[in-house]
């Protein structure tokens, strides 16, 4: 891959990047998973990871935050090396990560699981009342437990729990996997009101229309490498190679 491909799309803030990600790679065990991979997040910007299952785009994330057998290469937040860093210590820098199995606790409500997070911040995190506004389905079950709760609004109760926290990068897996149509179009206006508010995500999707709709740049892994990069202006020039990429 060309050094023009990794470059800031022209729609991307001209600002530093957030999270810089350069030869990046990961283990699980024996398993040689990710083999060099490279990009670049910044601020307020919603970057999506394309891939077909086991391209490495799920370990990936969990390398950034830390949750892998061993990883070497170079991740810097902010400008700050965070390879080799815990993950509670990753999690205090303002790192969050939404996982593909959500990770809601089954036993407790759903106020609960909203308020077991600590906030990294005194003054960040959204309030309780703006995440009943992105999700009033979850206000209407606050004494619920999390067993009893759809697909779709454990999906939303995940979210919502990272965003308690004022976590600066929000990185969600598969948020949409499984979901209802209904339930998608829900997730994608809150990614775009988020993304309106200045947060920065980091998205792995494999459905590229939903992605579409709230990126601004992709990136396209595969074999545990990036292969291909481009802006979400230049979607349409690119859909003959998605579907090659996607087998879509």
């Amino acid at each position: 891959m060309t050094d023009a491909m990794l470059a800031p799309a022209k729609t991307a803030s001209a600002a530093a990047p957030l999270l810089k990600i350069s030869g990046l790679e990961a283990w699980y065990g024996e398993s040689h998973i990710l083999h060099g991979v490279d990009f670049d997040v910044r601020p307020g910007e919603v970057v999506t990871l394309l891939g077909r299952n086991g391209a490495g785009k799920t370990t990936t994330l969990k390398s950034i935050m830390g949750i892998v057998g061993k990883r070497k290469g170079s991740a810097r937040f902010e400008g700050k090396e965070i390879i080799g860093l815990a993950s509670d210590r990753i999690a205090r820098l303002g790192i969050a990560l939404c996982p593909e199995e959500r990770g809601i606790f089954a036993s407790l409500s759903v106020q609960e699981n909203l308020m077991l997070p600590p906030r990294i911040a005194a003054s960040g995190g959204l309030t309780l009342d703006r995440i009943f506004t992105l999700f009033p389905n979850l206000k209407e079950r606050l004494a619920s437990g999390g067993s009893k709760l759809s697909g779709g609004e454990q999906q939303m109760l995940a979210i919502a729990r990272i965003l308690r926290t004022g976590a600066k990068l929000l990185m969600l897996d598969e948020p949409t996997e499984g979901l209802a149509p209904v339930i998608i179009q829900q997730i994608g206006r809150t990614i775009a009101e988020l993304k309106q508010e200045g947060f920065t995500i980091l998205l792995v999707e494999q459905n590229f229309r939903f992605a579409s709709t709230v990126a601004d740049r992709y990136f396209v892994m595969e074999h545990g490498r990036v292969i291909d990069a481009f802006a979400n202006s230049e979607l349409e020039a690119n859909m003959g190679k998605l579907h090659d990429y996607l087998g879509v």
